[in-house]
């Protein structure tokens, strides 16, 4: 296996150099590529067939679309009674949780009447939505007939409870109503807990909130706006509460960025070629592959990102004002997702303020025109950049002002609505800048530039040496060459004045920068808001580059390489079991990656 890991290392530094070979031949190439954007039939059947695929495989082994859907939700020292049919050992557990934090003490007995302690079952907060299997000391008595669940803490709710002797399920019958209710899907006790039908890392959190929304419950998780748990809770209600369901939204918005981004890139380099690897390049990224495929809110963002900049830069081609207004209406979307959209506002910000100087400085029209058009654009964006945006962040506090019994529009105009938006606001603030926690995955922005800290979202041994794993990381051909594409739009910027390279470089270094200045713990998955832009970066230079001798021979060979490293990588990223020695050769590739 250790032939594989360099075989890979290989490969991709092959292709980088490659991409390197080439850089010289493209630095000189004075004009901007301008296009109308139009596609061709080719365009959009390539587009079609790249984005088809991609979704059969993203959603493809996505989580189980049955889980357990009825809870017993239990009052603090409330019970539920199981009764054995035949008499047995009690030799392992498994349970459902359900959302709410407590525990649940579960007790044995032979003759149903007394009750010996056999263990505690934790629900805290990152056992939430899980099959758990509490480890306990084998019963040995051979005459239990009845077992008993006690709840404590803070209400907390359990789906379903499945026994076993030696390995076989254990035959239950209700001794009372909240015992009914942890016996009655008995059917969709899986022979295991795993990733496909229970929640991991950040899920405990989202997809609790959620839930709560739909609920009408004060939601758990208020670290972030609403919005993007209402998306989550989008296909909740469509598929269930299940793995597939809560999991769906993050999955479909990943699979629409595929043909924003081969518009966007169309539209900028006019190119076919172009516009379809720099879009395989995004379908084989493992952070984009991975990222929206978990059930957290960071999906959303970095598609709003993605649609704010693509209207910006239609703004910036064309001059409609309706371009200009539906990147304001994105940008509010996206805050009300995630405040890391805000960092991405300040580089839309900047780049209309160059336009706006470039255009106040264009001498073909009178002064007072130009003064009148300036002041008439600050005035749109005021309307569809501040105060739209504002109502869009705003009105997404709905599900806490429902679960403070406020309803109906009259609730927004209400003074506790008002209070509960800004409570939260200081709430975030202060939680952000006040996070203390370490992680053994954390990363810093200057890591995630040279993919040397990957995070480990889930990780499972089997007892055949076998190892299934998620890992998050940017595809290192990506990653790397990304940054030299970058590099070579400073270069572009300065040297040729080329609109297009500075347009990438605000989006890319207004999602950077805000980072080098946060101490707080954080980790890679930060660093997928900038990987659009590398993708942007590099399909913008494939266009300079297929123009050139071996060029287009060269840009076909990255695209390819990268879905090559995509499909080696795999197993890492989706939990697919491999043995030891595939695991390390993939995880283990680079010094501080987390074999």
């Amino acid at each position: 296996m250790k032939v594989l890991g360099i075989v890979l290392c290989g490969l991709t530094f092959l292709a980088i150099a490659a991409f390197f070979m080439l850089l010289p031949d493209i630095r000189i190439v004075r004009t901007d590529v301008r296009s109308d954007g139009r596609m061709t039939r080719k365009d959009r059947l390539c587009c079609l067939t790249v984005t088809v695929l991609y979704a059969a495989l993203a959603f493809f082994r996505l989580g189980d679309g049955e889980a357990p859907q009825s809870f017993a939700e239990f009052c603090a020292g409330e019970e539920a009674i199981l009764l054995l049919e035949e008499p047995s050992r009690i030799g392992s557990v498994l349970c459902y949780t359900g959302i709410n934090t407590g525990s649940y003490a579960v007790s044995f007995s032979a003759d149903g009447i007394s009750y010996t302690d056999a263990f505690v079952l934790e629900q805290d907060y990152a056992q939430i939505l899980k099959w758990v299997e509490p480890e306990f000391p084998e019963i040995t008595a051979d005459k239990i007939c009845s077992i008993r669940i006690t709840a404590y803490g803070n209400d907390p709710w359990l789906g379903e409870a499945a026994f076993f002797h030696e390995g076989k399920k254990i035959a239950l019958k209700a001794g009372n109503r909240q015992g009914e209710t942890l016996i009655d899907e008995q059917d969709l006790v899986p022979a295991e807990s795993s990733w496909k039908n229970s929640s991991y890392f950040d899920e405990v959190y989202h997809v609790r909130t959620a839930e709560e929304h739909i609920r009408g419950i004060k939601p758990y998780e208020i670290s972030h706006p609403p919005l993007g748990k209402i998306l989550i809770s989008v296909g909740i209600r469509v598929f269930g509460l299940t793995p597939f369901g809560w999991r769906f939204m993050g999955t479909f918005f990943g699979v629409l960025m595929l043909p924003i981004l081969y518009l966007f890139l169309k539209k900028m380099t006019g190119s076919t070629l172009a516009s379809i690897c720099g879009t395989i390049l995004l379908a084989s990224d493992f952070m984009h592959f991975v990222q929206t495929r978990i059930a957290t809110i960071d999906t959303y963002a970095v598609f709003f990102i993605l649609m704010m900049y693509w209207f910006m830069y239609r703004y910036a081609c064309d001059g409609k004002k309706r371009d200009l207004a539906l990147s304001g209406v994105f940008f509010g979307i996206g805050a009300a997702c995630k405040w890391t959209c805000f960092y991405a506002g300040a580089g839309l910000a900047l780049i209309w303020l160059v336009l706006q100087l470039n255009r106040l400085c264009d001498h073909s029209e009178r002064a007072g025109r130009r003064w009148a058009s300036f002041l008439s654009n600050c005035a749109w964006c005021v309307l569809f950049f501040v105060l739209i945006p504002a109502c869009v962040y705003y009105v997404s506090y709905f599900p806490y002002g429902i679960a403070r019994g406020m309803g109906g529009a009259g609730m927004f105009l209400k003074k506790e609505y008002l209070e509960l938006v800004l409570e939260n606001q200081k709430f975030m603030f202060s939680y952000h800048s006040g996070v203390t926690a370490t992680h053994p995955y954390s990363s810093r922005w200057y890591q995630w530039m040279l993919d040397i800290r990957p995070i480990l979202y889930y990780l499972k041994y089997y007892p055949d040496g076998s190892y299934a794993s998620i890992a998050a990381f940017v595809n290192p051909l990506l990653c790397w060459s990304g940054l030299a594409a970058m590099i070579m739009m400073l270069f572009r910027t300065a040297v040729n004045r080329d609109r297009n390279a500075a347009f990438l470089i605000a989006g890319y270094l207004a999602q950077l920068i805000p980072w080098m200045f946060v101490s707080r713990v954080v980790f890679e998955y930060h660093y997928f808001p900038s990987t659009v832009f590398l993708v942007l970066a590099m399909g913008y230079l494939f266009s300079f580059m297929e123009k050139t001798k071996h060029g287009k021979t060269v840009v076909i060979a990255i695209t390819a390489v990268s879905v090559l490293l995509f499909a080696l990588f795999y197993p890492a990223l989706s939990a697919l079991p491999v043995n030891r020695e595939v695991f390390s050769a993939l995880l283990g590739w680079l010094p501080g990656w987390p074999i």
